[in-house]
């Protein structure tokens, strides 16, 4: 994300701005019709994953969130930064360095070639305006959890400098090993805050993932507020089934978003759940209604 500070403002000032005026039709980005939704309170900092919503063009789904007030879309990369910007918002958390899910930094082998696109993105981040760039630890493969701890920390120890030279902050992101990602590495806090303190710097944090943490987990409101020094980015979505984050899963979304917005924080909580109906007008109400469900 463009430097803020340097002009007096905050991502979760920016969002008020934003909810404001998505509410009073002075948004102009194309084709956005006057916004009927209810203001936000401008207290999250709003986003969406945009390959949950990839049934929609990225223009499409750029003037839904301008009309509901969600200031970013997250999980696009380069090439889709042009877009994002023609309609005036961020890009959340970029991608596009890494290798994949499976392949990633607890692999020693991997390190030349993931080095060598992250350094490269880095830049491309930073120069685009942007600020937080994922990562992923890869899969185990009959690794020893404390051997892939160590490599990441290796590996990573060479990109880091790079990072906190150019203001871009790098997220592994917690995913499930139960249901969606098997043998995935980083599957519990434990593992990925370990990693967080081994490397020491606030250029590296960890994109907690409440849907994927609930299946490993749970405990999610103790975890952040005992770890969120660590969590520097949040993904939604319902469990089970990682549909809607409404009243038919098992997630208590606004004591959720009321436990992070009282640890201070004032980055991004996207949007990551699978719309139930992918028909357009039902797939926007329910992305208007989940906004509305964690805008605490």
């Amino acid at each position: 994300m463009t430097d803020l500070s340097e002009r007096g403002l905050t991502r979760r000032a920016l969002m008020q701005g934003l909810a404001v005026a998505g509410t009073s039709g002075a948004l102009s980005a194309p084709a956005v019709a006057q916004s009927t939704a209810a203001p936000l309170k401008g207290n999250i900092c709003h986003s969406v994953a945009r390959w949950t919503y990839g049934f929609l063009s990225l223009d499409a789904l750029c003037a839904l969130c301008r009309d509901i007030g969600i200031g970013a879309v997250d999980l696009c990369g380069p090439d889709d930064w042009p877009i994002l910007k023609a309609h005036g918002l961020d890009s959340s958390m970029c991608n596009g360095a890494e290798l994949g899910l499976e392949d990633g930094w607890a692999e020693p082998a991997n390190h030349d070639a993931l080095i060598g696109r992250y350094l490269r993105h880095i830049n491309l981040v930073a120069d685009a305006g942007y600020r937080n760039l994922i990562l992923f630890s890869g899969n185990r493969r009959g690794m020893d959890p404390e051997a892939g701890l160590a490599a990441c920390e290796t590996g990573l120890k060479r990109i880091i400098g790079a990072a906190e030279a150019r203001g871009v902050v790098l997220h592994m992101e917690l995913l499930n090993s139960r249901v969606n990602h098997p043998d995935y590495l980083c599957d519990t806090t434990a593992w990925g805050v370990a990693l967080c303190q081994r490397l020491g710097s606030e250029n590296f944090k960890l994109l907690y993932d409440i849907y994927h943490m609930q299946i490993m987990e749970g405990d999610v409101i103790r975890r952040i507020t005992e770890h969120h020094d660590c969590f520097g980015h949040y993904h939604t979505a319902g469990n089970p089934g990682r549909h809607e984050p409404d009243d038919n899963q098992e997630l208590n979304y606004p004591a959720i978003c009321r436990a992070i917005r009282d640890t201070g924080f004032d980055g991004w909580i996207a949007q990551e759940f699978v719309p139930s109906d992918k028909t357009p007008a039902a797939a926007a109400e329910a992305l208007r209604a989940a906004v509305a469900t964690c805008d605490v």
